[in-house]
């Protein structure tokens, strides 16, 4: 096995090399990591289910459809991506060509999570592909089988001249972010992202960090709560309540968490059976440390479990919980929960919701359910997060137009679509002159005169902007 070093060594040749810049190359790769996808279904799905017991229905959907149309948004757009962008001319300028020019930023190290272990992992890599970088893919070893199969399948598939998976535990990831990287994107936890920038300070690296938090479900108004029910079971427990977007605690008033709670109640049963640990559909908690860390919070709580509860430490299999009676300064709310508990909070107003959510960390994603409008608009002006989507949850992070990235503590950076070439170039302002109007050019030539200030602003200011590109 090669070391670090000589990984990044065969990468920065490759990337010298020029190979990477060609829109044909970029595709070509783009095309192979789709085929990629597609030819190992089959096993990308049993390896999901050897880390997290996932049901096929969720690893498709999660794991397989949303990298395949990722990609293929990215091989349909990567030629208009890379083309300049022009700009709005001054006089001074109208016979020059500027333009902003999308530059690859060189050898990128990618760090994946053990959650959706493909996905999380591969999206980034399309950004970077697509930019025209090379890339050391890091996966989590978390998720061991998925980290042996993406280990296998990269080589077989990318050029390995541009791309390289390196595995292991801390201590190798702690090792490999010593060695100068052109950018670092990593997706975890904010306690390792804070090891990820000290590190990346020493390079002055630049990282997009990919965190959580806890998302926030707000329900308040009119409300159709059967289908409240519905989608916030679905959120919460697909994956096991193991997503950064999973709604991670529900605010609402008495009234509508005495109607909330049998609705979840029917909708768990009509979901997993009235026995969900016999369920196929529902996944399991990624191992044993991850467990005990969710059963503690369970015994610390002073909230009331209202639905499930139970577990099996042998089979990591936590029920579907529902907690009432959670207040603020609970140890459920001290942290992301990352799993099968939900505490609901009864706030009787909209506006104290809003003020508790402020009060806490800007979360990965945010969420309100309500009928109306204005409890929507209200909340969404009023918060901030990286995402938002109303009467629903997860499904906004699925459209590749949309940018999926936190703010403040939940992240820093974009990705997805466009936004994943964005976060993997160097835009590059590009001014080409030639020889002409010289005599316009020597207002700024001393020696200086008020009257030279006084041209050279005009054809410099705003007014004098030239339509001409």
């Amino acid at each position: 096995m090669d070391s670090h070093s000589q990984v990044l060594e065969r990468l920065r040749t490759g990337f010298r090399s020029g190979i990477t810049l060609p829109l044909e190359f970029r595709r070509t790769q783009l095309t192979k990591l789709l085929a990629l996808v597609k030819d190992n279904e089959e096993q990308i799905v049993k390896a999901l289910h050897q880390d997290l017991a996932k049901p096929k229905f969720e690893s498709i959907l999660s794991e397989v459809e949303i990298v395949t149309n990722d990609l293929h948004h990215a091989i349909s757009n990567v030629a208009t991506w890379i083309q300049p962008e022009y700009v709005p001319k001054n006089l001074a300028t109208k016979l020059d060509d500027c333009f902003v020019r999308r530059e690859p930023l060189g050898v990128v190290l990618i760090i994946g999570p053990w959650n959706y272990p493909l996905q999380l992992l591969i999206l980034p890599l399309v950004g970077a592909i697509a930019a025209g970088n090379c890339a050391v893919i890091k996966p989590s070893e978390v998720s061991s089988a998925t980290d042996c199969l993406v280990a296998e399948l990269i080589p077989k598939y990318l050029s390995q001249d541009c791309y390289a998976v390196v595995r292991g535990g801390a201590e190798e990831t702690k090792a490999l972010l010593q060695n100068r990287f052109d950018h670092i994107f990593y997706t975890g936890s904010q306690a390792v992202a804070r090891s990820v920038v000290q590190a990346a300070s020493v390079h002055l690296t630049p990282v997009t960090l990919e965190l959580g938090g806890k998302c926030p479900c707000l329900i308040y108004g009119r409300i159709n709560i059967q289908a409240a029910a519905h989608r916030l079971v679905w959120a919460k427990y697909f994956n096991a309540g193991q997503s950064c977007v999973a709604p991670d605690y529900v605010l609402c008033t008495k009234a509508t968490r005495d109607a909330l709670v049998p609705a979840l109640t029917n909708v768990l049963e009509e979901f997993y059976g009235k026995e969900p640990q016999k369920s196929p559909d529902l996944s399991r908690i990624v191992s044993a440390r991850h467990f005990t860390r969710l059963m503690k919070l369970l015994e610390k709580t002073k909230g009331k479990v209202v639905i499930g509860g139970q577990s099996d430490e042998d089979d990591k299999y936590i029920a579907p919980t529902v907690l009432v009676d959670v207040e603020e300064d609970d140890v459920l709310m001290g942290e992301e929960i990352f799993g099968p508990i939900l505490p609901i909070l009864t706030v009787e107003e909209l506006e104290k919701s809003i003020e508790l959510v402020n009060r806490k960390e800007k979360p990965l994603a945010l969420y309100v359910f309500s009928d109306e409008s204005s409890v929507v608009k209200m909340t969404m002006e009023n918060t901030s997060s990286g995402g938002f989507c109303s009467n629903d949850g997860i499904v906004h992070m699925t459209l590749p137009g949309l940018p999926f990235g936190g703010v403040g503590a939940s992240g820093w950076g974009s990705y997805h679509g466009r936004w994943g070439f964005e976060t993997f170039s160097h835009r590059r302002a590009c001014m080409l002159r030639g020889w002409a109007l010289e005599r316009l050019n020597g207002l700024r030539y001393p020696p200086y005169s008020d009257d030279k200030l006084k041209w050279l602003r005009w054809t410099t200011s705003a007014h004098s902007t030239c339509s001409l590109m």
